[in-house]
């Protein structure tokens, strides 16, 4: 058996926050959330995800289905409200956007930026005092931390 993350507690309060995004209250939804815990922890191919957590291509459809819509980024901002606050840290990492990544006509802005590196990308996240997440966002690679 997989190692598990969702506490009893925090299971309620993540249900409970399903519940406000109109996701039905099934029984297997905390499977789910622990399959896509374990796939992000990890970081296995979705096929690889354990049986345990139920067939991978269910929860492969529901982390993206919610993603769409809106309801992880949702959970995640209202779990960050939560946060202990005293100290705030943040810090940024590049990822080096394939040669490929840029110049398709889109009507979604792209985050990417051309800096010494090349065409980069920036991941700048924000870190309450226990090292939890409680923002971030995503920039061109020329866009400095401070800013």
């Amino acid at each position: 058996m997989p190692r598990l993350m969702l506490t009893d507690e925090l299971w309620s309060k993540l249900k409970a926050i399903l519940l406000e995004d109109r996701v039905y209250n099934k029984s297997e939804h905390r499977q789910t959330i622990e399959g896509i815990l374990y796939r992000l922890r990890v970081g296995c191919p979705w096929r690889d995800v354990p049986e345990y957590f139920g067939l991978w291509n269910t929860i492969y459809r529901r982390f993206l289905l919610w993603s769409r819509k809106g309801i992880l980024m949702r959970l995640f901002k209202s779990l960050s409200t939560d946060s202990d606050t005293e100290w705030e840290f943040i810090d940024g990492s590049y990822v080096k956007a394939h040669q490929h990544g840029t110049g398709a006509a889109s009507e979604q802005p792209q985050a990417i930026g051309l800096s010494r590196g090349g065409n980069t990308s920036k991941i700048h996240l924000a870190v309450d005092s226990y090292g939890l997440p409680i923002e971030f966002i995503i920039t061109g690679g020329e866009v400095h931390d401070s800013k």
